[in-house]
């Protein structure tokens, strides 16, 4: 029983440690974080904080590569790109109400109407 126990936990031990680095994703990553700071996610207050937390994330993920332990890393690596593409979506969004709130100042101040609110919702 103790053989098969230690065989399994052998097994288990290998399995973990050729768990490939995720060097890619840490890449893939960074690249996400420069397109949220390029778009201008500075600017804008809920934007960089996700631009914050997925530079620590990736740190984290970094770290974890070192200590061997690449599947969390991976994991880590994952959530800092997902924290970046939010950022840019959201510098994104604040740009676009931008854009509209000078519209309607202009046209309002034009003499034209102001566009009708979109439906909301189905």
């Amino acid at each position: 029983m103790k053989t098969i126990l230690s065989c399994a936990i052998g097994l288990l031990a290998a399995g973990c440690a050729h768990y490939p680095a995720p060097t890619d994703q840490v890449a893939s990553s960074l690249a996400a974080v420069r397109g949220a700071e390029e778009a201008g996610a500075a600017d804008v207050p809920n934007a960089a904080l996700h631009v914050k937390l997925a530079q620590e994330e990736i740190q984290q993920a970094k770290q974890l590569m070192e200590d061997e332990q690449n599947q969390r890393a991976e994991d880590k690596a994952l959530r800092a790109g997902q924290d970046a593409e939010l950022a840019l979506l959201l510098t994104r969004k604040s740009s676009a109400a931008k854009k509209l709130a000078e519209f309607n100042a202009a046209n309002a101040s034009a003499g034209g109407e102001a566009p009708a609110a979109p439906a909301v919702g189905p």
